[in-house]
């Protein structure tokens, strides 16, 4: 008599391929998806002797599914501009740990930011990674979630240098002056006017070299208000001095005496008693760019081209980006950038030995391994892609030929029932 069972080994296994078949066509658009193939393998054989020169004579038992591993190949990453989303390109997972500890992982970067500022995954679990502190990143030290705070602060800079760009006029007359204006930062942070104010003197009184140069008198303020008041009051003047230049405009000195002239960095002004209680503060006023003045004396309109200068206030979290090697770096609204933590990556021996578990997240088994946590970019592990997320690798040209492939499979075991079943019924027709 027909076994119905082989038949029907084949009906069950090409109705999990069509399963799976679906299950990728409807999972295209996942984030991070990855496609699931069907591997059959035959089942035991049952022996029913041997031919006349000793080969086994044997009839299989049928067919069953042997494996449905998924393929990690990757998925195209399509630029999204959310600053929170990120791809893998190449080998890794995410880690991410749910509200019982649990640590899953996936290829799924589609995060966003909690109300309490943690990186999250869609599903709510906490993206896994190295905090920073003082945006300093310490990658020995274990994982842990990643808190994005908006309420982090970089913390304030005083001044330690000043450079004017500027042209004195040359034609002007003698006394006539010219002021502009700079600001700076003291230990907490706050501003502070600084005025600098230069005064044609007319030509140099030197001798040799220097007979003829013209010289400008220079005094750099702050107003008395923002300082302790005193007996007697301060007057706010910070430093006073003369500049010289040459026949060609080119500063030549801002120190020293005019038969023995000397240029260089004007340094260590000092700045005591600020009225709002910070730190006593010193600064260099840099009018050398390297050994090129920054500072010239031609007939043309005396004006201030560019001012720079090294402090900045506090400054809270505006945004930030994630960068290839996971790093999240935070841009701050007083214009400086830190570290806020960097993304881990893990790996597994065998990363077909990994369990589904729903919402494209994987758990590891005794087969995978156990995860290996490391930095984007490093050993084998990928690099990351920032505002960016990677697609479904399915392919449907590829999943609807493998539908048909199913469906042929699935009409010829039916078939196979159909015929055994007339065989069966001819059998007991036999019966007088």
């Amino acid at each position: 008599m027909p076994n119905f069972s082989i038949p029907l080994s084949g009906l069950t296994a090409e109705s999990t391929a069509l399963s799976a078949i679906a299950n990728n066509l409807s999972n295209q658009n996942t984030t991070g998806y990855k496609d699931t193939s069907v591997l059959f393998g035959d089942l035991f054989y049952q022996s029913l002797g041997t031919t006349g020169a000793g080969d086994p004579i044997q009839v299989g038992a049928g067919t069953q599914v042997g494996a449905m591993p998924s393929l990690f190949t990757q998925g195209s990453v399509s630029a999204t501009g959310v600053p929170t989303d990120v791809a893998i390109q190449g080998t890794g997972f995410f880690a991410a740990k749910n509200s019982s500890g649990v640590i899953s992982y996936t290829r799924a970067g589609d995060f966003s930011v909690d109300a309490n500022n943690f990186l999250v995954t869609s599903s709510g679990q906490q993206v896994l990674g190295y905090p920073a502190v003082g945006g300093v990143l310490n990658t020995g030290a274990g994982i842990a979630p990643l808190q994005l705070g908006a309420g982090t602060i970089s913390p304030p800079t005083a001044t330690g240098n000043v450079e004017l760009s500027l042209n004195l006029d040359a034609s002007t007359a003698l006394g006539a002056t010219f002021s502009t204006p700079v600001t700076i930062y003291d230990s907490l942070g706050a501003s502070h006017t600084l005025t600098a104010t230069f005064t044609n003197t007319g030509p140099s009184a030197g001798v040799g070299p220097n007979l003829g140069d013209s010289t400008w008198g220079y005094s750099l303020a702050i107003p008395a208000t923002d300082l302790k008041t005193a007996i007697p009051p301060p007057t706010g003047i910070l430093a006073t001095g003369t500049l010289t230049f040459n026949g060609n405009g080119v500063l030549v000195a801002d120190g020293g005496t005019a038969a023995v002239p000397t240029l260089g960095n004007i340094t260590a002004i000092p700045i005591t008693g600020f009225a709002d209680g910070a730190s006593n503060q010193t600064f260099n006023w840099n009018v050398l760019n390297g050994t090129t003045p920054v500072i010239t004396q031609v007939a043309a309109p005396s004006t201030t081209t560019s001012i720079g200068q090294d402090g900045s206030s506090s400054g809270a979290l505006a945004n930030f980006s994630i960068g290839s090697d996971g790093t999240i770096t935070g841009s701050f609204s007083n214009g400086k950038t830190q570290a806020l933590g960097e993304i881990a990556l893990a790996n597994f021996a065998n990363v077909h030995g990994l369990q589904l578990d729903g919402s494209t997240d994987y758990s590891p088994t005794l087969a995978s391994g156990p995860a290996v946590i490391g930095v984007p970019g490093e050993g084998v592990l990928g690099t990351l892609s920032g505002g960016s997320l990677e697609l479904s690798n399915v392919d449907i040209a590829t999943e609807f030929a493998k539908l048909i492939v199913a469906q042929r499979g699935f009409e010829a075991d039916a078939k196979a029932v159909t015929t055994f079943d007339q065989i069966t019924q001819d059998t007991i027709a036999l019966k007088p």
